[in-house]
C-alpha cells in the first residue's frame, strides 16, 4: 500500500504551528476579529481532527463525511449505502443531533479511541434489528450529559474494510451547536460528500461548503438527491453547469432519483439507486493509487492552504495589537496630561484654596494644627480625584472613536468613582501620616524645653509643600521653630515623599483603567510566531 512518508521534523514543525495557532487570540471586536476566530477554530479542528492523525497513521481507514443542508437526505443516503438503518431519518428537522460513524467491524479500533475527533465522547449501542426504532439512540445526548458532545460508533460488515461513513448534522441547522459540530466533522474528512437536492441545489448553504472544499483542495464529491425522473436530465445539466462555472466541473457527481422510499426519509433506497456512489467509494479504498490520491489531496490541500491562512491570522493578530496600543496610548496620554496639571497646580499653590486657605488665614488663633491638616489633605484628595475624573473623561472620549473599546471587558467598568475616591483618600492619609512621623522625628532631636508641638510642625510643613508662594510665611515660621537647616532638610525630604505618593495615587488609577485591557493579554508576539511557525513548516515540507 502506498502511504505518505512524513519525517519526524515535519511533525515537530506541525506541532509547533498548531500550538501557535491555538495561542492566537482575537478578543477585541475589530472588523476582522470574528472571521479570524472562526478561521483559527477551523484550522485547529483540521489540524487536530485530520492532518496530524492522517500523517501519523496514513494506513487508517478513509473517512467520508456526508454533509449538507436540512432535509437533503443525508441519513437516508448513509443508511442505504450501509444496507440497514444506522442513522435516524425523518421529517422533523434537524433530525441528526448525534453524529453517527459507521465502519467495518475490523476497523472499529481506529475510531473507538481518540485518534480523530478527540473532543467527542464515544458511545456504542448494541446492534439493532432492522426496522427497530432509533429514537432511543438520539436520546444518547441526555444519557451522557447535555453539555457533552458524543459520536456514536456503528459497525456494519456490508461496508468494505478501509472505509468509514459519518452522517453529520445539518450545516444550516437552527441549532448553533449543530452547525459548529457539522463544520468540525467535515474538517476531519478524507472525502467530503456534499448532499443537496433537486429543489435546493442553487441555495447559498451548499455552495458555501463547495467553495470551502475548493479553497482547501479537499477530495470532494457531490450527490444531487431526490431528483424527479421527469426532470433528471435538465436538473443534472443545470447543476453541472453551476459546478463548471465555479471551477468544480471535475468533481465527481452522482444523482439519486426521487423514490417512494425517500419521500418521508423513513426507508432504505434500492441498492441500484446508490450503486454508482457505493462503487466509487469502494474503489477509493481498494485501489492503492486512488486511496493515496484521495488521502494525499485532502491532507496536502490543508497544508498548502496554510500559506494564505497563516498570514491572514498573523495580520488579524497585528491589528489586535495595534488597537491595544491605541487604547493604551489614550490612557497614558490622558493620565500624563493630568499628572502634569496636578504638578502645576501644586507649584501654584492651588491646594491652599477655599476652606484650606480660610483655615490657614485663621491659624493658629481660630484653627488648630489638626484642622489645618484635615483641610489640606481634603483639598489635595479633591485635586487628585478631579484629575482622575478628567482623565477618565478624556479616555472615554478617545475610546468612543475606537471599535476595539466596545469589548465587554472594557465597557463594563468597575470599580466606580466612589471607590476611586476611597483609594485616593487612603493614599493621601498615608502621606499625611508619613509627614507627621517626619515632624515627630525632627522635634524629638530638639531641646525638649524649647521644642515645638509636632502637630504644628506637620501643619506648617504641609502648608509649605502645598501652598506655593502664598505659603511662604509658613516656611519662615517653620524655620523659626526648628531652625533653618532642619526646616530645609525636612522640606526636601517631605517633597520627595509627596511626589512619591502623587505618583502612586495616579499610577493606581491608570493601572485600574488599563487592567481590563491587560487582562485580554493582547501581545505583539503572536504575529511573528505565526509567520515563523509557517516558515519552519514550509522549510520542512
Amino acid at each position: 500500500m502506498v502511504t505518505l512518508e512524513v519525517r519526524p521534523q515535519l511533525f515537530e514543525a506541525l506541532s509547533a504551528l498548531r500550538d501557535r495557532v491555538a495561542a492566537a487570540r482575537f478578543p477585541l471586536p475589530l472588523v476582522g476579529a470574528p472571521r479570524a476566530r472562526a478561521n483559527r477554530d477551523e484550522l485547529l479542528a483540521q489540524l487536530d481532527d485530520y492532518v496530524v492523525p492522517r500523517l501519523r497513521e496514513p494506513e487508517a481507514p478513509l473517512l467520508a463525511v456526508v454533509g449538507g443542508s436540512t432535509g437533503a437526505g443525508k441519513s437516508t443516503l448513509v443508511n442505504s449505502l450501509v444496507g440497514r438503518k444506522v442513522s435516524e431519518a425523518g421529517v422533523l428537522r434537524p433530525t441528526t443531533r448525534t453524529p453517527v460513524l459507521v465502519c467495518h467491524p475490523e476497523d472499529h479500533h481506529w475510531f473507538s479511541g481518540m485518534r480523530v475527533l478527540p473532543r467527542l465522547t464515544r458511545v456504542w449501542l448494541p446492534h439493532q434489528d432492522p426496522g427497530e426504532d432509533l429514537h432511543d439512540v438520539e436520546d444518547l445526548q441526555g444519557a451522557v450529559g447535555r453539555e457533552e458532545r458524543v459520536l456514536r460508533i456503528e459497525t456494519a460488515d456490508t461496508l468494505p474494510r478501509g472505509l468509514a461513513l459519518l452522517d453529520a448534522p445539518d450545516i444550516d441547522s437552527l441549532v448553533a451547536d449543530n452547525r459548529i459540530l457539522a463544520a468540525e466533522l467535515i474538517s476531519a474528512a478524507d472525502i467530503w460528500v456534499m448532499v443537496t437536492t433537486a429543489a435546493r441545489y442553487a441555495d447559498a448553504v451548499p455552495w458555501h461548503l463547495l467553495r470551502t472544499a475548493k479553497e482547501h483542495r479537499a477530495t470532494l464529491i457531490t450527490v444531487l438527491d431526490r431528483v424527479p425522473h421527469q426532470v433528471v436530465s435538465e436538473v443534472s445539466r443545470q447543476y453541472g453547469a453551476l459546478l463548471t462555472k465555479a471551477g468544480l466541473g471535475h468533481v465527481p457527481r452522482f444523482t439519486v432519483p426521487e423514490l417512494p422510499e425517500s419521500a418521508w426519509g423513513g426507508g432504505l433506497l434500492p441498492a441500484t439507486a446508490v450503486a454508482p456512489l457505493r462503487a466509487w467509494l469502494t474503489y477509493q479504498v481498494q485501489d492503492p493509487a486512488a486511496r493515496e490520491a484521495a488521502m494525499a489531496r485532502t491532507a496536502r490541500g490543508v497544508l498548502d492552504s496554510l500559506r494564505s491562512r497563516m498570514p491572514e491570522l498573523a495580520g488579524a493578530a497585528a491589528a489586535q495589537y495595534a488597537a491595544a496600543l491605541r487604547l493604551t496610548a489614550a490612557v497614558d496620554t490622558a493620565y500624563d496630561s493630568e499628572y502634569a496639571r496636578v504638578r502645576h497646580s501644586l507649584e501654584s499653590g492651588a491646594v491652599l484654596a477655599g476652606d484650606a486657605l480660610k483655615r490657614w488665614r485663621s491659624y493658629p488663633l481660630d484653627c488648630t494644627s489638626g484642622e489645618l491638616l484635615d483641610s489640606l489633605t481634603e483639598s489635595l484628595a479633591a485635586l487628585l480625584l478631579c484629575a482622575v475624573t478628567a482623565a477618565d473623561e478624556r479616555i472615554d472620549d478617545a475610546w468612543r472613536r475606537e471599535p476595539a473599546a466596545e469589548a465587554p471587558e472594557l465597557t463594563n467598568r468597575d470599580p466606580t468613582l466612589e471607590s476611586a475616591e476611597h483609594r485616593i483618600g487612603m493614599t493621601v492619609r498615608r502621606w499625611r501620616r508619613v509627614l507627621e512621623e517626619y515632624a515627630e522625628e525632627e522635634v524629638r532631636d530638639l531641646d525638649k524645653s524649647a521644642a515645638p508641638d509636632s502637630d504644628a510642625v506637620a501643619a506648617l510643613l504641609a502648608t509649605t509643600l502645598l501652598g506655593g508662594d502664598r505659603a511662604r510665611p509658613a516656611g519662615e515660621e517653620l524655620a523659626e521653630r526648628i531652625g533653618a537647616h532642619k526646616a530645609l532638610r525636612l522640606r526636601d525630604r517631605s517633597a520627595g515623599v509627596l511626589s512619591e505618593y502623587l505618583d502612586r495615587a495616579l499610577r493606581t488609577e491608570r493601572e485600574r483603567r488599563l487592567a481590563p485591557l491587560a487582562a485580554l493579554d493582547v501581545q505583539v508576539e503572536p504575529q511573528a510566531e505565526l509567520i515563523a511557525a509557517l516558515s519552519v513548516l514550509q522549510k520542512e515540507r
